[in-house]
């Protein structure tokens, strides 16, 4: 397969996980906080808000407010966003128009409702938190709120994090404003679930992006060195190192090669070693950080002064 298939392939595959990521996001939504009449932070928050004053489709202003913004994103940031941000924006706006009339309410009132609110901010943020995940990973974005978030960063020194967390907490709590047959007791409770499951959204994000992004560092002792280091080469695209060794205690001089990769990829890594090797003497430790093409890119957290 040539390098133009294999781009392709990539390709398609990062539109597929976007989409079940995406896909993961509005079940979230869809089955465990609009029922439970909950809010979240973020563009999202706000058509829930909507709906829960007016009826209004989640659908529709999801799309409407993502769209305004990223009209004013673009004259103001110029187009950076991305065909994969404006994908995830149609889809998202799709889904959660198709697929709450694919669940059946018995289904919703026996594994959402019946089963308490606190369950169900927890739940639902963090398949929130999945799904959101598996857009970023995959070079995807939610847009909304992270666009705002951006334009303000631009002109003013505030982290765009730092932004989206002051946003998220003015959405949940604006809650209380919106006319509802609710006490203010009530009310109140919603603007905590908000702020519970927005943490285990955060959370759960973090911790899948660190997971995909962990490293580990193979050391390969086999005299097949050679075979093995062309085929993790050439089947996972990941370099190989071949270290000069001696075992001491046969004295005998040997080669080591050593791959450094993501977590994900080890299973392929071991796999290709077993198969030209099956004696092999392996080390397979985690690494705190790899720095350089193929993984992270050092910052040095200096500003360039104008």
């Amino acid at each position: 397969m040539n390098t133009k298939n294999k781009k392709i392939l990539s390709e398609i595959r990062s539109y597929v996980i976007i989409t079940l990521g995406l896909l993961c996001y509005v079940l979230g939504w869809s089955i465990f906080i609009l029922p439970n009449n909950m809010v979240g932070g973020g563009v999202t928050g706000i058509s829930a808000i909507l709906h829960y004053w007016t009826g209004f489709d989640v659908s529709y202003s999801y799309f409407i407010i993502n769209a305004v913004l990223l009209a004013v994103g673009f004259m103001i940031m110029g187009g950076g966003f991305g065909v994969k941000t404006i994908y995830a924006i149609v889809v998202s706006s799709l889904l959660f128009k198709i697929v709450p009339g694919l669940i059946p309410e018995s289904f919703i009132q026996e594994i959402a409702i019946n089963n308490g609110m606190m369950l169900c901010c927890i739940i639902g943020g963090a398949l929130d938190g999945v799904g959101m995940a598996m857009t970023f990973a995959n070079g995807g974005s939610t847009g909304g709120t992270d666009i705002v978030a951006l334009i303000i960063n631009k002109y003013r020194s505030i982290s765009p994090g730092k932004i989206i967390v002051v946003m998220d907490i003015i959405i949940i709590a604006s809650s209380m404003l919106v006319p509802t047959d609710g006490t203010w007791g009530y009310k109140f409770a919603i603007v905590i679930y908000g702020f519970i499951m927005s943490g285990v959204l955060s959370f759960t994000l973090d911790m899948v992006l660190s997971g995909n992004k962990q490293s580990v560092q193979i050391l390969i002792f086999s005299k097949q060195y050679d075979a093995i280091a062309d085929r993790i080469t050439k089947e996972t695209g990941r370099g190989v190192t071949v270290l000069n060794s001696k075992g001491w205690y046969t004295q005998e001089e040997s080669k080591v090669a050593v791959v450094i990769a993501r977590k994900n990829e080890s299973g392929s890594i071991l796999r290709i070693i077993k198969e030209v090797d099956k004696t092999a003497f392996l080390s397979v430790g985690s690494v705190m950080g790899v720095y350089g093409k193929g993984f992270d890119k050092i910052k040095s957290g200096l500003k360039k002064k104008k």
